[in-house]
């Protein structure tokens, strides 16, 4: 699992650095829960190490003046239940 946030932080629109690190992580496969604090995505670690390095070039190269990263391992049994509690959750990308 990864857990990002990409800033700086704009409340009226997504800025161009946030809608890229969503754009790589959707497209990479993994199962994402947008959150009102950041974003985080699961899947297997070879997709999520290959996700981060991506995010973060990307997202730089779109005007990010810092990315907050965090990466878990989970057991199954943590997956799914993070899985269940993320389908309410909201936020920006």
């Amino acid at each position: 699992m990864v857990e990002f946030t990409t800033e700086p932080f704009e409340l009226d629109t997504f800025p161009p650095h946030a809608v890229a690190a969503r754009k790589v992580v959707d497209e990479a496969g993994l199962d994402v829960a947008v959150g009102p604090f950041g974003t985080g995505a699961e899947g297997e670690a070879d997709q999520i190490l290959a996700a981060v390095s991506k995010l973060l070039r990307e997202s730089l190269d779109a005007g990010a003046t810092r990315i907050s990263v965090q990466v878990s391992v989970l057991a199954e049994a943590e997956a799914e239940a993070g899985n269940e509690s993320a389908a309410g959750e909201g936020g920006t990308p």
